[in-house]
């Protein structure tokens, strides 16, 4: 077929208009990404919007922690300002276990670190695998600690705590306690002052890489509050000497214990309590718990002739008695009164009232309760706080025992009078002769310096100027406590040796030394009571044993408080010696072998 040169060839090469098909696909394109924006903005807004909080605290569970803010306990001064008890900084290390076994082949390396047995360490952390937090080594020196952190082994964290310490070591343990390893008051003062000292730890929001690192602080929720400082009434150097006397005696006589309490009169406060055995604080493992215990508060005894003050006390107070009449007649030095053997270790004869207290006779003070009215006795032990605590607010304080007075059988008052069938703490006699020391005025013992403190008129200061004068005959010529005598300072006091209680029954051979006592009697300052227990070589009597004590450690007191002279010469060797006003007519040996001794040698 032929084409017309005029007509159009056919154009192959020209497209085609798409057709339905393309336009569907590419709507099918767009509607799917659409939808797939949509999806992620759906998603972006879950995800940030609505379970914003679940996602943020599933991450802050991760990597946000809440750790203390560590904060030092108050430290403990003595009255002068002398640092008792300290807290210094240390480092504990802890781990996550979980981290730690992830790096086995690390684990003896950070075992020769902490000074531990790698196997030990090992089964350690295997058996806390499941745990986030697990202490290694508490209270590390920050040296030896930053030696373990430096070894960088994922897991492995410092902790910043606080350790005490005692300067004072043994002398002051039994008064300060001790803290535990959380630093937390166990034992004594530490305890009972515990929410003063230990303040409130402080709280920050951290976050954490994933070897435990700290890489950001967030916030501080709650500001550390530190511990409180407290000053006691404690007097560092008469707590020295008090005890170094103190050991020096027990360590002569082979004595089981001892204890020894000073009071500043005036005011009821504690300057020194020193006990035997003790215990180094800052070491407590090697530490046995009789060690640990305050025995001028915890422990009891009968004080012997130390409560015949406080006999005599009742005796002026009734109108019946004065120092010098009536005569009391104890010939013989026997009394068989209710088919009992109340006994002296030497005839007296007739003796004052003064001359009982000088004697220390038993016969004597056993006729005296027995013409005193019993509640007036009994209102008057009490009074003095026998069978009671004194407040002093340390924490396991005995009270002692005084038998109600209405109960009293006739032997047991005649008893009562010269020291046995009672029990009392070292602290309560202290307090009692500090209370007849300051015009018959009680403290509330303390050991806070300046420490506000109830005070109560127990007996008339007429009747405490007698007792005072009473007692200086103690340690004049003649009587039992001479070796208690300081040069050029005027003492009162009263010595004790009494047997002690065995077996329902009392120990032929075990005995308790005491002596307590007053300076300057003129004008009294300071009060001291010295009880060793079974004295086992030498001399065994309070005013040998623990007269001396009483005697350096006051001697030494005085001079530190500058308190003055009031007896230059008198009743001390190279002076003028006065007889004491007591013995009527029969003159007794000067030295009694024991002061106190129980109704026939046994149970009242």
């Amino acid at each position: 077929m032929a084409w017309h040169k005029h007509s159009t060839p056919p154009q192959h090469g020209r497209r085609r208009s798409a057709g339905p098909s393309s336009r569907k696909r590419m709507v099918v394109v767009v509607g799917l990404l659409g939808l797939a924006s949509l999806g992620l903005v759906a998603r972006a807004f879950d995800l940030q919007v609505v379970r914003k909080q679940f996602y943020q605290s599933q991450g802050d569970a991760r990597f946000l922690r809440v750790m203390p803010i560590p904060v030092s306990r108050g430290t403990i001064f003595d009255r002068n300002g002398e640092p008792l008890a300290v807290s210094t900084p240390v480092m504990s290390i802890w781990a996550n276990p979980s981290e730690v076994l992830d790096n086995e082949d690390r684990i003896p390396q950070l075992a020769r670190a902490l000074g531990v047995d790698a196997g030990e360490l090992k089964e350690q952390l295997a058996q806390r695998s499941d745990k986030e937090f697990v202490y290694l080594r508490r209270q590390m020196s920050p040296e030896a600690a930053q030696a373990v952190l430096d070894l960088s082994i994922p897991g492995i964290n410092g902790q910043r705590e606080f350790k005490r310490y005692y300067p004072s070591g043994e002398v002051t343990s039994h008064v300060l306690g001790f803290t535990n390893i959380d630093d937390h008051g166990q034992e004594g003062l530490e305890l009972a002052y515990d929410d003063w000292l230990s303040g409130k730890p402080g709280a920050k929001r951290v976050i954490r890489d994933r070897m435990g690192h700290v890489v950001e602080n967030v916030e501080q929720i709650r500001a550390p509050k530190p511990g409180q400082d407290l000053t006691l009434s404690i007097d560092r150097r008469i707590q020295f000497l008090a005890y170094n006397e103190l050991k020096s005696t027990l360590e002569k006589s082979q004595a089981d214990s001892g204890s020894m309490v000073v009071l500043d009169v005036k005011t009821g406060e504690v300057l020194a309590m020193v006990n035997l055995p003790t215990y180094n604080p800052n070491a407590l493992s090697g530490s046995q718990p009789g060690q640990r215990r305050n025995r001028a508060m915890t422990d009891v005894l009968e004080p012997g002739s130390t409560v015949k003050p406080i006999l005599m006390a009742a005796a002026l107070s009734s109108g019946k008695f004065t120092p010098t009449s009536p005569i009391i007649d104890t010939t013989g030095g026997h009394w068989y009164f209710q088919g009992h053997d109340i006994h002296d270790t030497h005839n007296y004869g007739l003796l004052t009232p003064t001359g009982v207290i000088t004697k220390s006779s038993n016969v004597g003070a056993a006729h005296i309760a027995m013409q005193l009215d019993t509640g007036l006795m009994y209102d008057t032990y009490r009074a003095f706080g026998l069978g009671d605590s004194t407040q002093s607010g340390f924490p396991g304080e005995a009270s002692g025992h005084l038998r109600i007075g209405r109960d009293w059988r006739p032997l047991e008052k005649a008893i009562l009078g010269y020291g046995y069938g009672l029990n009392v703490t070292v602290l309560q006699l202290a307090n009692a002769y500090a209370t007849i020391a300051d015009g018959g005025v009680m403290h509330t013992p303390t050991f806070i310096k300046g420490n506000d403190n109830t005070a109560k008129q127990i007996v008339s200061p007429d009747v405490s100027i007698q007792l005072i004068r009473m007692m200086e005959t103690v340690t004049g010529p003649g009587s039992t406590g001479t070796t208690a005598r300081i040069a050029n300072y005027s003492v009162a006091g009263k010595t004790g040796t009494a047997h002690k209680a065995a077996g329902g029954s009392y120990a032929k051979n075990n005995y308790t030394a005491a002596f307590a006592g007053i300076v300057p009697a003129s004008n009294p300052r300071l009060v001291g009571v010295v009880v060793v227990d079974d004295p086992k070589k030498g001399s065994y009597y309070g005013g040998t044993v623990s007269g001396p004590v009483f005697s350096k450690v006051m001697d030494g007191a005085l001079r530190l408080l500058d308190v003055p002279p009031d007896n230059i010469g008198r009743w001390y060797v190279g002076g003028p010696l006065q007889s004491p006003d007591g013995l009527v007519g029969n003159k007794a040996p000067v030295d009694t072998p024991i002061d106190d001794a129980p109704i026939d040698g046994g149970a009242p």
